[in-house]
């Protein structure tokens, strides 16, 4: 394959890219410990996504087919030997301007964000897949069943254990149950991650 041809799929690819590359970008983060790893993935996803292109056909599947890309590269960096582990402030900007005079809103948020992060962490890969893309991106079950490759009810069972674990993260931190009485609650009300946005803060 020439120059000509490599530079016409990666058009091709970035102009596919385009409506979804934040979306894709935050779930990279989400999926990972740290900001840094989250965009190693990302671009890792679009590499190897560049090497597949020529075997998407149709490209109103893209967005499927992009995430089931991104799925299986998290997963691929979930069984290398681990690095040096990354603290879990670093996977927060902390350039990012307080909210209110004295900064409590941000760091309110960022204390949110942290314990998410710790909770997700603790989940197996294939949950935290699902209880990302479900719970806080908004995907149905069915589209969550296409990007992991597995029957609904594979999802279902995914979403259920991991909220279960997660609930018990919290319950185990300090919340109460009358403050947070189900999965789905704590799902969305604790996933507050930088740059995230509200109108997908949301119970399920």
């Amino acid at each position: 394959m020439d120059s000509r041809d490599d530079a016409a799929r990666w058009d091709r690819l970035i102009t596919l890219l385009k409506p979804i590359h934040a979306q894709a970008m935050a779930t990279a983060r989400r999926l990972c410990r740290s900001v840094d790893d989250g965009d190693d993935l990302y671009q890792e996803s679009v590499l190897r996504a560049y090497d597949k292109l020529n075997g998407l056909r149709d490209e109103s599947r893209f967005r499927s087919w992009f995430f089931a890309t991104l799925l299986s590269r998290h997963r691929s960096r979930v069984r290398r030997p681990r690095r040096d582990s990354v603290p879990i402030e670093g996977a927060f900007d902390r350039r990012t301007e307080p909210v209110g005079e004295d900064g409590s809103s941000w760091e309110e948020e960022r204390i949110r964000a942290q314990r998410a992060a710790r909770a997700l962490s603790g989940l197996p890969p294939v949950q935290r897949e699902a209880i990302v893309l479900h719970d806080v991106e908004g995907f149905s079950v069915e589209e969550v069943a296409e990007m992991q490759g597995v029957t609904l009810s594979a999802v279902k069972s995914r979403l259920t254990r991991g909220r279960e674990k997660l609930r018990r993260f919290y319950l185990r931190h300090g919340l109460r149950n009358d403050t947070a009485p189900n999965p789905e609650s704590l799902t969305a009300g604790a996933m507050a991650w930088p740059g995230k946005e509200r109108s997908h803060e949301r119970s399920t």
